[in-house]
């Protein structure tokens, strides 16, 4: 079982950027899919962006599109979320995950959770 840690989480002003890193351990990387979600006070965890095994492929909630890059280096084991133009409503902690299977959009889809890093973005 893969374990995930997150970091880089911090407070920007609107227009900032961030970048998020999740650190695996524990099992072979490569062989999971990774995605990233958040999770608002008072809201439900929603999916963000999502990288196949390889980095081949990837994913985007709409309202991070053209924003957002997800990458992978899989040497490294690591997964990265870059956020650039940041807004107010990115506020949020912001989840790494992980799963053996291609996964949809939702959180049960993924086996392997970190704990969060959180992201505020000032007005």
């Amino acid at each position: 079982q893969v374990q995930l840690v997150e970091s880089g989480g911090g407070l920007v002003q609107a227009g900032g950027s961030l970048r998020l890193s999740c650190a695996a351990s524990g099992g072979t990387f490569s062989r999971y899919y990774m995605g990233w979600f958040r999770q608002a006070p008072g809201k439900e965890r929603e999916f963000v962006a999502a990288i196949s095994w390889i980095g081949s492929s990837t994913s985007y909630t709409d309202s991070v599109k053209g924003r957002f890059t997800i990458s992978r280096h899989n040497a490294l084991n690591t997964v990265y979320l870059q956020m650039n133009n940041l807004k107010p409503e990115d506020t949020a902690v912001y989840y790494c995950a992980a799963t053996t299977r291609p996964p949809g959009p939702r959180p049960y889809d993924y086996t392997n959770w970190g704990q969060g890093t959180q992201v505020t973005v000032s007005s």
